[in-house]
């Protein structure tokens, strides 16, 4: 599948949009197709192997408009977002980007403050974006732009615990000072120290919290640092009329609230450092120097300075600077940090290897393959990002509750407030019946007074942030954890996805199979000469098999004989005259449809067969030559890891070109249920199809280079390969060791990671649901509220954090595992 941008010639009305979105939804091959009136544009998503860019075309033109193919000029950025504090300010940000004319999507993530938008170059600039924000109180960086020598995630740390500490340390002493007044000796003055305290924890310190709020309140888009500054300015002010007036003084818990709130803030931004751990460690994987030979002297060089073609040279120990291949020497290469493999892989000359894994003995030469953004290690960075910054289904209902959270709040404090002063009687009643058992509770104050407080309460135990930390926090250890295994999950989606899968259909060959097929069985009178005409036949084919066979013709040193009119016939197999004489290697239809009788062999295709190898004739337009045998060795503990998905309540499903008593006797070795065979390269789509509608959700794996369409029908395509053979962007899931063990730990994955997302909502929504009601009837001190709003973001991402520990293998064969 593919989308494309087309101009559109002759819209005038909306009629005119929805008649184009008709006509192109009803043609076969068309995914979807958005139509923009506004600027005369169409995005549209199709499948190639069923219709072309022509025929697209041609599509809307019989709709009556001219359409033309629009130059690509989408681009993908991701983008470092400053002075977002809660779920809400990710909303926000969301909400202005994707509203700007030209942006496709848009994935804000509140867990490592960064942005990823995909917009059209050519109708929106980057400029315009950042103002955007701007306007709303927030700002944007490239991630280029940023200083390396620098993690912001460490300054932002750094710069949270300076005010947690100075706001701790003040406020820790105007607490000691409000006992000794109250309990122990009136201080003289003591409204005014506790003013002149209070007043740089709440104005200083807190000043960033009130910039925030002013600006989202601006913005028409509240978000919770207006309920902070709610929570602290009010009672702060309102306390300085006790410098004038005989009233209770609020001042120390409008510091106390904002030192909470700093307090959760330093933990909080260190609690998402750990979670993002993940992500750095793979960045400083990297090897920030090569030593390459220029004129056959070795020169020092940064990697971001290396070129494809220059020749490294690396000593043990060392690690390899970029991806590249071995043009001289022999070693043992430790790819677990790449991998997640423990143990160390043999190089040799023209293997490829993998920048950032280390070289454990022999000097190397290797020729740089890839650079910078191409290499594996950069491919592995950009998707596990891309997966942190994506969302998951379930994450949009939270989303847009969290966008009405904050004025929800306020409305309900401004109600909790009217209620208390007229309705005094009941909620009298309620704080005399718990007077004695919750301290902080004091009837003996003024209905005011109760009612202010009360309303402070509501406001700063309130917390949005936990349902928008919910997700993100979730996604980005658990994809970190894959990638330290070797499993990388693209987006939330697929995590959704995957713990619900129903069937797991494998492509054979590279999949369950090691891929090198070997020639097993030769039944003829004369295999030198049944070895020569097969051989020169498969010289011009590109089929797996054709390597094995013409492998076993050079060993027996057959003559490989000069072909004419090659002709490879799909499904069946091959066709070519060689001295004037047409001879064909294939299955029964190839001979079938030539009218070649080989009622003689039949048996021994059939016992062949049986013993799960692939039984090739060889004829001539005369007679049958003889057949040969071909197999494909089954990969080690296939069957343990079979029948372990199966054990886990998953089917299997294997879908193979073999014929049927071919793929049945592979399907039986394997502990495979479910056996599709025949099934020409093209017809692999309809199976998955035809699997979707007899059993639900499928997952697909194959390699993802030729099995890239299939795994696109499939509801999860999962590439498997190994090293830099595998095609990482071909799938939703790639599991970059090639050991079939990884697919049930990717579904285990997914499952950990979306039950640590329920649970995050569960106790997001729990603590909302109990807290809030309580703060609404006086029962809860404001003081305490801050506190707690604190720890429910804290919980919410220590929650997260606990995915580190989680056991993988758990449902893997016990046999395996031995």
């Amino acid at each position: 599948m593919t989308t494309k941008k087309f101009d559109i010639i002759g819209m005038t009305c909306a009629s005119c949009a929805n008649a184009i979105d008709q006509v192109l939804k009803r043609k076969e091959g068309v995914i979807k197709a958005n139509i923009n009136l506004g600027n005369d544009t169409a995005f549209i998503t199709f499948d190639e192997s069923k219709i072309n860019i022509d025929q697209v075309i041609e599509t809307i033109e019989s709709a009556g408009y001219d359409a033309t193919l629009k130059e690509e000029t989408l681009k993908s950025i991701t983008l470092r977002v400053e002075g977002m504090t809660c779920a809400t300010c990710a909303g926000n940000v969301d909400h202005a980007v994707k509203n700007l004319e030209g942006v496709k999507e848009v994935n804000v993530n509140i867990a490592n403050d960064k942005m990823t938008v995909t917009y059209d170059t050519e109708v929106l600039k980057l400029s315009h974006m950042k103002k955007a924000v701007q306007d709303i109180g927030y700002d944007i960086m490239l991630e280029d732009d940023i200083d390396e020598s620098v993690d912001p995630d460490v300054l932002k740390m750094q710069k949270a615990k300076k005010k947690m500490l100075i706001s701790a340390s003040i406020s820790a002493v105007m607490m000691t000072l409000m006992v000794i007044h109250m309990f122990i000796i009136p201080i003289f003055g003591y409204t005014v120290i506790v003013a002149l305290m209070g007043f740089p924890v709440v104005f200083i310190l807190g000043s960033h919290v009130h910039k925030a709020s002013y600006k989202s309140l601006k913005s028409g888009r509240p978000n919770m640092d207006v309920l902070v500054s709610l929570g602290s300015l009010p009672p702060y002010l309102i306390g300085l009329l006790g410098l004038f007036l005989p009233i209770t003084t609020f001042i120390e818990m409008a510091a106390t609230i904002m030192t909470f709130h700093l307090i959760g803030k330093f933990l909080e931004t260190r609690a998402k450092g750990k979670a993002s751990l993940a992500i750095k460690k793979l960045i400083e994987l990297g090897a920030k120097t090569a030593r390459i030979l220029v004129d056959g002297d070795e020169i020092e060089v940064l990697t971001s300075e290396l070129s494809v073609g220059d020749i490294m040279i690396i000593k043990p120990g060392e690690k390899i600077p970029s991806d590249g291949k071995v043009i001289e020497g022999e070693s043992l290469i430790d790819e677990s940090l790449a991998t997640g493999e423990s143990m160390p892989v043999r190089r040799r000359t023209g293997d490829p290897v993998i920048g950032a894994t280390i070289n454990k003995q022999g000097l190397l030469k290797v020729e740089v393959t890839k650079t910078g953004n191409d290499t594996f290690l950069a491919q592995i960075i950009n998707l596990v990002e891309a997966c942190q910054g994506s969302k998951v289904p379930i994450q949009a209902f939270a989303d847009k509750i969290t966008g009405y959270f904050v004025p929800a709040i306020m409305v309900i404090t401004v109600l909790t407030f009217i209620s208390f002063n007229i309705f005094s009687d009941f909620h009298l009643s309620i704080l005399q019946s718990v007077e004695g058992v919750l301290p902080w509770i004091n009837t003996d104050q003024s209905m005011l007074t109760l009612a202010f407080v009360t309303a402070t309460a509501v406001l700063v135990i309130a917390c949005p942030c936990a349902l928008g930390l919910g997700t993100p926090t979730a996604l980005m250890v658990g994809s970190g954890l894959g990638a330290e295994k070797g499993i990388l999950i693209r987006n939330g989606e697929a995590v959704q996805t995957l713990k619900d899968i129903k069937v797991i259909a494998f492509d054979k060959t590279g999949t369950l199979t090691y891929g090198k097929p070997v020639v097993t069985d030769m039944i003829t009178e004369d295999e030198k000469e049944l070895l020569s005409i097969a051989g020169s036949l498969e010289k011009g084919s590109e089929h797996v098999l054709a390597s094995a066979i013409i492998e076993k013709a050079r060993e027996v040193h057959a003559v490989f004989k000069g072909i004419k009119n090659f002709e490879a016939v799909v499904g069946h197999g091959i066709k070519a005259t060689i001295d004037e004489e047409t001879y064909f290697i294939g299955n029964r239809k190839l001979l079938d449809s030539n009218q070649i009788d080989y009622q003689a062999f039949d048996n021994d295709m059939i016992r062949l067969e049986e013993e799960a190898k692939t039984a090739m004739l060889v004829a001539s337009t005369k007679k049958v030559i003889g057949v040969i045998a071909v197999a494909d060795a089954l990969k080690d503990n296939v069957y343990d890891v079979i029948k372990s998905i199966e054990n886990y309540g998953i089917k299997t499903a294997m879908i193979t070109g073999d014929n049927e008593r071919t793929a049945k006797a592979i399907a039986k070795k394997a502990g495979i249920s479910h056996v599709i065979s025949n099934v020409l390269p093209e017809g692999k789509v309809d199976e998955i199809k035809n699997l979707q509608d007899k059993f639900g959700l499928v997952a697909m794996v194959g390699d993802g280079i030729n099995d890239a369409p299939a795994l696109k029908q499939s509801n999860v395509g999962i590439a498997i390969g190994t090293g830099t053979d595998i095609a990482i962007e071909a799938a939703d899931v790639t599991l970059v060791r090639g050991e079939l063990e990884t697919i049930l730990q990717a579904v285990e994955l997914s499952k950990t990671i979306f039950r640590k997302i329920k649970q995050n909502y569960f106790w997001a929504w729990f603590y909302n649901a109990i807290a809030i009601p309580f703060a609404m009837f006086g029962l809860l001190h404001p003081m305490i509220g801050a506190a707690a709003m604190s720890l429910s973001s804290l919980n919410v991402i220590y929650n997260s954090l606990r995915l580190k520990k989680v056991n993988l293998n758990k449902h893997l064969e016990v046999s395996y595992e031995a």
